[in-house]
């Protein structure tokens, strides 16, 4: 579904991506796990065109996307869930959702996503009227994965989804990305908690430094030693 090829990212004249190449296949839950700084963020930016590669390939579906302006690459199915939520403040909920469904894929379809965001957080259903900047941090995070479910979305960037949140609700949100994807959704994972998402994804690749080290299954990675003692202090 995604394919990315050697690519570069600069930020000015340092060297966010070195020759990152990884592919995500449809219908998985595909998990990017490093440390701070290790490039996670600047690679999921960079595939939903707000940065553009030096280098390399972006192919979605087959097309080459990178270098893409943001707006089509919503458009052409894929979202993000950015890290810190970014919810408009002084706007209501409801009002939040509308601003997802702007996209031309996704304006025929906002009564439908409207009523599955609803379903899915019936808390958001409750309080549609109140300003968002009023929620807690766990409602927030709802609204910001409800907005992305607006725009009609085939694949989903989850960057960094728990930070912030108590375990209790960091659980729930990640039960959240459990069901989207048996609901045939595609997601792609960032998270500081390794353990977690490597527990929750088919495929897996560590990135350091701006390069990916190593790859493979979730399960796998959760035994290599390599990945226990850097991420897992064992």
């Amino acid at each position: 579904m995604l394919k990315i090829e050697s690519l570069d990212v600069f930020h000015g004249d340092a060297q966010a991506l070195d020759g990152v190449s990884l592919e995500i296949a449809e219908g998985a839950i595909v998990a990017i796990v490093g440390a701070n700084g290790a490039g996670k963020t600047s690679l999921i930016r960079t595939i939903a065109g707000m940065h553009k590669p030096a280098r390399g390939r972006i192919l979605y579906r087959g097309v080459d996307i990178g270098g893409a302006p943001s707006h089509k690459v919503c458009d052409l199915g894929i979202g993000q869930v950015a890290e810190g939520r970014q919810v408009f403040p002084s706007l209501s909920i409801a009002e939040n959702l509308a601003m997802g469904a702007m996209l031309p894929r996704a304006r025929g379809l906002r009564d439908r996503n409207l009523d599955k965001v609803y379903t899915m957080f019936p808390r958001l259903a409750e309080r549609r009227a109140q300003a968002a900047g009023t929620l807690s941090g766990g409602e927030q995070q709802m609204l910001a994965i409800g907005r992305c479910l607006m725009g009609a979305p085939e694949l989903v960037m989850f960057d960094e989804p728990s930070l912030g949140l108590a375990p209790t609700v960091v659980q729930q949100v990640l039960q959240t990305v459990r069901d989207l994807n048996r609901d045939g959704l595609t997601c792609v994972l960032v998270e500081q908690n390794v353990a977690v998402s490597l527990k929750l994804a088919s495929q897996a690749y560590v990135l350091e430094n701006g390069r990916i080290t190593l790859s493979g299954s979730g399960e796998a990675l959760l035994g290599d030693d390599r990945v226990r003692q850097a991420y897992l202090g064992m």
